[in-house]
């Protein structure tokens, strides 16, 4: 296999390990009630970038977002990144770069990131608290998503403000242990049929 060959693999496999935790966990339990409709209508991109410094993360960001203005049937697309920001404090400071580079390019209120890594703790919770996994992914990922969508989505769903409290309480319900295989299973090989 040549080495384009084998970059192609893993390529694809972070994907189908995305795809896996977005259907496994995300819309099997409703941690995002806007998902499935994204799934069903396959109307969401997963992009790896290969990248390890921000400056080249960042510029492939810039053209996602260029690719969305272009193409209004992607709805949301899923940055993966495999390699770099495996430390999840090197991976806010991304962040942070990534929500400056959107506003100085004027994307400030058309898309907004969200944002997920296998390592994710909220602000002051402890690193064992199973809600956590509410923003637990395979890889580090930036979330790019349509504000316009967003704001349609939420304007018919009843309470959208009680989503994150729900999530927190159903984490805490299930635990950590649980939330830890979900995650460990969307990474594991899947046998032909057995979705």
């Amino acid at each position: 296999m040549s080495e384009s060959e084998q970059e192609q693999s893993e390529q694809a496999q972070y994907i189908a390990h995305t795809a896996n935790w977005v259907k496994q966990v995300i819309m099997k339990y409703n941690l995002c009630p806007f998902a499935r409709r994204e799934v069903e209508r396959a109307s969401i991109r997963y992009m790896v970038v290969e990248a390890h410094q921000p400056k080249a993360v960042l510029q492939a960001l810039l053209a996602e977002c260029r690719l969305l203005d272009e193409q209004p049937a992607v709805e949301t697309t899923l940055v993966i990144i495999p390699r770099g920001f495996e430390g999840f404090y090197a991976y806010l400071d991304l962040v942070d770069l990534a929500n400056d580079l959107l506003f100085d390019q004027g994307y400030e209120g058309t898309y907004q990131l969200a944002t997920f890594h296998p390592d994710y703790c909220f602000d002051g919770e402890p690193q064992d608290d199973a809600a956590n996994y509410t923003n637990r992914s395979p890889y580090p990922t930036l979330h790019i998503i349509r504000e316009a969508s967003m704001e349609r989505a939420l304007a018919d769903y009843e309470d959208p403000e009680s989503i994150p409290e729900r999530n927190i309480q159903f984490a805490r319900r299930k635990g950590s242990d649980f939330f830890a295989r979900l995650l460990a299973q969307c990474v594991k090989p899947r046998s032909p049929g057995s979705e």
